[in-house]
């Protein structure tokens, strides 16, 4: 137990601590820089929906407003067998220069984007989900990152909207994740992009997997094909929270049950003798991830058994049984959802759960092939 037990914390210190921290000390010795100018490709802006006629009016709107030349700019909104009236909503724009791709069942997300895609004529797709607004300039300034041939994709950056103390777990997260990818961008290559807000090159959109993330297998096919994925911090896409903690595990078992199947059907990407420091990154910032919930149940029953070791040990175990506790009154009572230490605990038992319960429908053949779309506040 007393071998369980360190090897538990060491696997969880790298991943958390340890991997940005190579990343960040990787930075000083080599930086990745790029040529980003004004450049003006032709761009399809694809919009996905499935049952959004609250939302896709104001998206439509938002997108209609983007700076861009309209002669080299089209925006194609492919709606996956929706059966609440988006259908008609979309279609009092045609006359816009709005594109409707009609699907007549659901097919699942990916499969609409492969299928809007091929209605599409633009070197470069931009993929954005119907929730997500984006600033005037946002086209601009992602389009221009492909001045350089070396940049296969781009992804943005996650903005919240709405009042922050309803927030505190997720936006805590995504502050984590966003400096991580803008270190994995500033020496390397990002092994994932932005689901809501993400630009790729046509010849990465080749080759497609309809029922896998296609913000984490373009990214991938980007190294595979020697080519960089980034972030441009200047570019943000802007959305409002989940509106339940219920909301937040179907979404976050849907993404890892995703992000698992797109690994293991990349997992030659993870041979460093092939593709060196991007496998390093690939397997740190993913696969060990998603190892992280058992490292911490590994860590909780081995220090049971370590309860007589010394005091150490114990302080330890009262610890950890005061953070689950934590975050369990956090999901059971309102009001102390609104209080950092116990949002943050609830937060992480949510993101535990959901990992274990995506890796036991992963491994029962699961593919989560359609989707709901997450009801935000």
């Amino acid at each position: 137990m007393l071998y369980l037990f360190w090897i538990a914390v060491a696997f969880l210190t790298y991943t958390v601590a340890g991997y940005p921290l190579a990343l960040w000390l990787f930075s000083f010795v080599k930086v990745r820089t790029h040529r980003k100018e004004e450049i003006r490709p032709t761009v399809s802006l694809i919009i996905v929906a499935f049952n959004e006629a609250q939302a896709i009016e104001s998206k439509i709107r938002n997108s209609l407003e983007l700076f861009y030349p309209r002669d080299k700019f089209e925006i194609i909104v492919a709606l996956d067998g929706s059966t609440d009236g988006t259908e008609s909503i979309v279609n009092t724009y045609t006359d816009k220069g709005i594109k409707l791709v009609q699907l007549p069942e659901r097919r699942g997300k990916h499969h609409a984007q492969m299928v809007a895609r091929d209605s599409t004529q633009g070197e470069i797709l931009v993929f954005t989900d119907a929730s997500v607004h984006l600033e005037p300039e946002a086209i601009e300034r992602i389009v221009a990152n492909f001045a350089d041939e070396a940049i296969g994709c781009v992804s943005s950056e996650d903005a919240i909207v709405g009042d922050r103390r309803r927030w505190i777990g997720e936006g805590t997260y995504i502050q984590m994740e966003m400096g991580l990818r803008r270190l994995e961008s500033r020496v390397n290559s990002l092994v994932s992009m932005s689901g809501s807000f993400f630009a790729a090159r046509r010849s990465l959109c080749a080759k497609w997997h309809s029922h896998q993330s296609s913000d984490f297998f373009i990214a991938l096919h980007a190294a595979a094909q020697g080519l960089r994925a980034i972030v441009d911090t200047q570019c943000r896409g802007h959305y409002s929270i989940l509106h339940s903690d219920s909301a937040e595990l179907d979404r976050k078992v849907r993404t890892i049950v995703h992000g698992l199947d797109v690994f293991f059907s990349h997992l030659n990407l993870a041979n460093p003798l092939r593709h060196g420091f991007f496998s390093f990154q690939l397997i740190s910032h993913k696969f060990f991830r998603w190892l992280l919930p058992f490292a911490f149940m590994a860590i909780l029953v081995s220090n049971f058994f370590l309860w007589n070791a010394g005091t150490s040990y114990k302080v330890c175990l009262i610890l950890q049984a005061c953070f689950y506790g934590s975050g369990l009154l956090a999901l059971s009572i309102h009001q102390l959802a609104r209080i950092k230490p116990f949002k943050l605990a609830g937060f992480f038992i949510v993101g535990a759960s959901a990992t274990i319960v995506a890796w036991l429908k992963f491994c029962s053949g699961e593919k989560y092939v359609t989707w709901q779309p997450s009801k935000r506040i």
